[in-house]
């Protein structure tokens, strides 16, 4: 068997057997297939595409490359929860704390922001002394004991989808659906949980941009997943405009803590991460309807015990956890500049991407994984879409730390805001479920 082959095979449009996707990616792993041959095969599948089959087998084999986490006991129990990427997207933080405190073990790897996206790592790592890195060892332990540790990918899983992620980002081949889906589900299946949530986000501010494209993405993981005997239920979710209204990595931080708390009972951080929650409760079987799991989690929350088991995580992984009760603890900016609207009416839209941009060109998001961020820095959007303004209200305030990149952040964040006479209707966040019993 020889790669040239199988890339002169895919070019003509037909479909490998599974033993030369095998042969591929061991190919890969051991060297023995150039990066130019794997990148010549990873363009043919960009443009001629891979059936449903030939998905899983990459899948399989991508798990294969290395170790799957094993919760032992736990494992038909274990849920993760997973997003295609957004702007503002805090709700990993609020919804696995709140998991973890209705009794469901929750182990969650995440990766750093890339892009005009933001990652939970960089959003965890805001808290002064908080450590992402644990080993897969310590992962389980920390489950076992407080039910939940969230850390930062480690090469030992599912390293063939590091290294194919690696030539799809230099080769313009990233954005194809049957790639997307292998990379994402081989993640999630040697993360160890077997119920696996997928918020597959479309929008300006997502890397899908229709959500027809978001829901042939979440039927095909949905059916890898199927195919691999894991539980997956992909949830396609609106990002036209940030989540919330903190963009940025302490000041979503912030955000997330104040949820926690109790005071932000509504609204689309809150609609999101009770929605999910409940699929979890409903997935594990911890009850029939959603009414019934939303009011028991809201009363978690209410009652302080999801506030409480954000103080463990936190604690167990090393952090500060004084920034709970006092932000000041959190890394300052040296400037928080309020801008005010220049009219009266309904802000209609928020562009995420816009407010994304300027989050970025404040430094709070990368290019590569490598380059450094600031913390500090971000957007806090103070008006919302569907709320009234009158000229000189506040419409959003840019936390910096450097005169000229606040400048051309203002000009981005004044572009993202939409504002006229007629108050838009409301747009639910949830356009639609898709799991394998309703597939």
């Amino acid at each position: 068997m020889r790669i040239v082959d199988l890339i002169e095979k895919k070019k003509n449009g037909e479909c490998h057997t599974r033993q030369e996707i095998k042969f591929l990616i061991e190919s890969l792993m051991d060297g023995s297939a150039p990066d130019y041959q794997i990148s010549a095969w990873l363009m043919a599948v960009y443009f001629k595409g891979l059936v449903e089959e030939e998905t899983v087998w990459l899948t399989e084999e991508m798990i294969k490359s290395g170790e799957v986490i094993d919760f032992g006991v736990l494992a038909d129990s274990i849920v993760d929860k997973h997003s295609t990427g957004g702007v503002g997207d805090k709700v990993t933080i609020t919804l696995i704390p709140l998991l973890a405190a209705a009794g469901i073990p929750v182990a969650k790897l995440s990766g750093k922001g890339l892009g005009h996206t933001g990652g939970t790592i960089d959003k965890l790592e805001s808290i002064p002394g908080f450590n992402t890195r644990l080993s897969i060892e310590d992962l389980i332990k920390q489950v076992n004991q407080i039910n939940v540790a969230i850390a930062s990918q480690t090469q030992n899983l599912t390293p063939a989808d590091g290294k194919l992620y690696a030539l799809r980002d230099v080769t313009a081949t990233v954005n194809s659906m049957p790639l997307i889906a292998s990379s994402v589900v081989s993640k999630k299946i040697a993360s160890g949980a077997k119920n696996i949530i997928l918020d597959v986000k479309y929008g300006s501010g997502a890397f899908m941009k229709t959500p027809e494209n978001a829901i042939e993405l979440s039927k095909l993981m949905v059916n890898i997943g199927k195919q691999l005997n894991k539980s997956i239920t992909a949830v396609v979710t609106s990002m036209e405009e940030p989540l919330g209204r903190a963009v940025g990595n302490s000041l979503e931080i912030i955000e997330s803590i104040e949820f926690l708390k109790g005071h932000i009972t509504s609204g689309d951080i809150a609609e999101l991460t009770y929605s999910f929650a409940s699929i979890a409760l409903l997935q594990v079987g911890m009850f029939e309807t959603e009414d019934e799991a939303k009011k028991y989690l809201k009363d978690i929350v209410s009652s302080g015990k999801a506030l409480e088991k954000f103080r463990e995580l936190v604690v167990a992984q090393g952090g500060d956890v004084e920034v709970i009760d006092n932000y000041d603890k959190f890394d300052l900016p040296m400037y928080k500049v309020e801008y005010e609207s220049k009219k009266d009416g309904y802000v209609n839209n928020i562009d995420a991407y816009k407010i994304a941009y300027a989050c970025k060109l404040l430094g709070a998001g990368r290019d590569k994984k490598t380059d450094p961020i600031d913390y500090s820095v971000g957007v806090y959007i103070n008006k919302k879409s569907g709320e009234g303004v009158h000229k000189g209200d506040i419409l959003y305030t840019i936390y910096s730390n450097d005169h000229e990149k606040t400048k051309h952040a203002q000009k981005y964040c004044d572009e993202a805001f939409s504002i006229n006479s007629n108050k838009p209707s409301h747009n639910n966040m949830i356009y639609k479920i898709i799991s394998a019993e309703e597939d």
